[in-house]
């Protein structure tokens, strides 16, 4: 497995093998060996998957008091991953980065716990499935405003569709 470090402390593209023949193709999504060898080591205890249409924006979500770790992976079409650093004492707090993930390309994304992620997803038909390292609890979620104009997030698709929830949400008060 390759690893790239992204721009925000922690959180880390990793390139997986695929095995390709005239069938198809292989691929391990998840060895907990490997990813313990990575310092990743918190227990994935839930696994969630979504399915959404060309535009779509999901996001951008928290837990508050039992923040998340998640690893995200792209099993049909492509996103514009987002990831916010929302961790009161590190170096990056406040700051974003946005990563183009693919079925076509055998990358995950790897956001440690403290972080609020998003995506859009680019394709007509997009799967996106993540793991997460705690128990998702609606009483402790957390959303802000993917539109929010002191981040400033380049979303790729001007023409977004949200949830309620989402198109609703406050913007960040830091």
């Amino acid at each position: 497995m390759k690893i790239i470090e992204t721009s925000l402390p922690g959180c880390l593209l990793l390139s997986q093998t695929q095995y390709r023949d005239q069938r198809g193709y292989f691929q391990e999504l998840y060895v907990q060996q490997r990813y313990e060898e990575l310092g990743i080591t918190e227990p994935l205890v839930q696994d969630n998957l979504s399915h959404s249409t060309r535009g779509v924006i999901r996001g951008m979500h928290f837990q508050r008091q039992q923040p998340q770790g998640k690893l995200v992976t792209v099993l049909q079409g492509r996103i514009y991953d987002v990831m916010v650093d929302i961790r009161p004492h590190s170096p990056a707090y406040g700051q974003w980065q946005g990563i183009i993930l693919s079925a076509d390309n055998p990358q995950q994304l790897w956001i440690p716990a403290g972080f609020a992620h998003g995506f859009q997803a680019l394709d007509s038909t997009n799967l996106v499935f993540y793991k997460t390292s705690s128990y998702y609890n609606p009483s402790d979620e957390g959303v802000f405003q993917p539109f929010d104009p002191k981040l400033n997030i380049s979303w790729p698709l001007q023409d977004a569709i949200l949830s309620a929830k989402d198109s609703q949400a406050p913007n960040v008060d830091w």
